[in-house]
C-alpha cells in the first residue's frame, strides 16, 4: 500500500507544507465524499504507476516505452470517508494516426464532467513541449487542479524547493505535491488531498469494486503488457492485441486471442525461435491472469499481420473494450500457439 509522506524533515514534505498545510479529519465528524478525478500527463510520466498506487491493485498495465494506454482506465479508491473514481488517460501527444485520434478522444472523454484534475509531470524530466502541451490543455479546466512532480526518487532533495517554484510560475494549480508514484512516496497525501476536493455524496460505485473494466478487457491488456516486456523498439506502438473468443467456466476459462503487428519482421520478433517467444509472452500473462481471475485458464495465442492497422478505422475501434465485448470471427490464417495449465 502506499505510504504517506510520514517524515517532516525531508523536502518533500516541506515543499508541500509551502503550498497547503495538511489537513485533519476527525472520524466521528467527516462526511462522505465521492466524485471523478482524471489523470493527465504527458506519455511516460507515470499515470498507470500512479493509478495502480492509488487503487491498491493492478488496474492498468504499465510499461517502458511512451503511450503504452491507449483508453480511458478507470480505477477506484476505496477510503473510509471517500470513493475517487479516477481515469487514467493515454499521453498527450501530437496524433499520427488514427489510433492516436482515438487516443486524444479518450482524453477528452475523460476530462468531461470530473470534479477534479491531476496533472502529473516527470520531475527528472527538463520541462518541455510534451509539458506546455499538458499546461495548455490543464488552463481549460476550471475545478481544482492539482500538480504532481512525479519521480522525486530520481531528483535530488534540494531542487524539490525550486522545481515548485518554477513550475508555479507556469500555471496557478490548487496545490502542488511531489511523488514518487512507483515508492508510492506522497501518494496516500494525494488521496488525502482528493478527498477534501470531492463533494459531499454517496459512493457512486459497490464498495468492494476497484475498476469497470471487464474482464476481456483486462486479458487483452494483459497480454499487450507482456509482449511490451519481451519485444525490442520497432514492436510496442506497432501491437494490437484483441481478444476473440472469451468463454469463463466455473473453473477454467478459455481465452483465445490474436496479437496484431504491422509488418513480417515484428511477427518474427513476438513468435521468437521455435515459438519461444510467443510460449513466455503467453506463459506469463496466463500465470497472471489465474491470479486475477481466480482460476485456470487456458491461453491460445495467433499472431497476425496487418499493415498499417493503426490506420484502419475497424481495427481501431475494435480497440475499445467496449467492442471488445462483442464476439468475433477469429482467422485461420494466422500462426498459433496454444497454452494450458500444467493440470487442464
Amino acid at each position: 500500500m502506499a505510504s504517506s509522506l510520514a517524515d517532516s524533515d525531508t523536502a518533500c514534505h516541506q515543499a508541500f507544507a509551502l503550498i497547503q498545510p495538511p489537513t485533519r479529519y476527525d472520524a466521528y465528524y467527516m462526511s462522505f465524499h465521492s466524485g471523478f478525478v482524471a489523470i493527465l500527463g504527458a506519455p511516460n510520466a507515470g499515470k498507470s504507476t500512479l493509478l495502480n498506487a492509488l487503487v491498491g491493485e493492478k488496474v492498468a498495465i504499465v510499461s517502458q516505452w511512451p503511450q503504452t494506454t491507449r483508453n480511458r482506465i478507470l480505477g477506484i479508491v476505496n477510503r473510509p470517508h471517500a470513493q475517487i473514481a479516477v481515469l487514467d488517460t493515454p499521453g498527450l501527444h501530437h496524433p499520427d494516426s488514427l489510433l492516436g485520434k482515438q487516443m486524444l478522444g479518450e482524453i477528452e472523454e475523460a476530462l468531461d464532467g470530473i470534479e477534479v484534475l491531476l496533472v502529473i509531470v516527470d520531475a527528472a524530466r527538463k520541462f518541455g513541449r510534451p509539458e506546455q502541451q499538458v499546461f495548455d490543455r490543464a488552463e481549460r479546466f476550471r475545478g481544482p487542479r492539482i500538480l504532481l512532480l512525479n519521480k522525486i526518487d530520481r531528483v535530488r532533495k534540494d531542487r524539490l524547493l525550486p522545481l515548485i517554484a518554477e513550475y508555479n510560475k507556469k500555471l496557478a494549480f490548487t496545490e502542488i505535491i511531489p511523488i514518487s508514484a512507483l515508492t508510492g512516496d506522497g501518494v496516500e497525501l494525494v488521496a488525502r488531498t482528493l478527498e477534501k476536493h470531492l463533494p459531499e455524496g454517496a459512493p457512486l460505485f459497490p464498495q468492494d469494486q476497484y475498476t469497470d473494466q471487464p474482464e476481456r478487457f483486462l486479458a487483452a491488456e494483459i497480454l499487450r503488457e507482456k509482449v511490451l516486456a519481451h519485444t525490442r523498439r520497432e514492436v510496442p506502438h506497432a501491437v494490437a492485441v484483441v481478444v476473440d473468443r472469451f468463454e469463463e467456466g466455473e473453473k477454467l476459462t478459455r481465452i483465445l486471442a490474436t496479437i496484431y503487428v504491422d509488418r513480417e519482421g515484428q511477427k518474427g520478433i513476438v513468435i521468437g525461435r521455435a515459438g519461444a517467444a510467443l510460449k513466455t509472452i503467453g506463459t506469463e500473462a496466463r500465470l497472471e491472469l489465474e491470479q486475477i481471475l481466480g482460476r485456470k485458464v487456458f491461453l491460445e495465442l495467433f499472431v497476425k499481420v496487418r499493415p498499417d492497422w493503426r490506420h484502419h478505422p475497424a481495427v481501431v475501434r475494435e480497440l475499445d473494450w467496449r467492442k471488445q465485448m462483442e464476439e468475433s470471427e477469429g482467422d485461420q490464417d494466422a500462426e498459433g500457439f496454444g497454452l494450458e495449465p500444467p493440470d487442464a
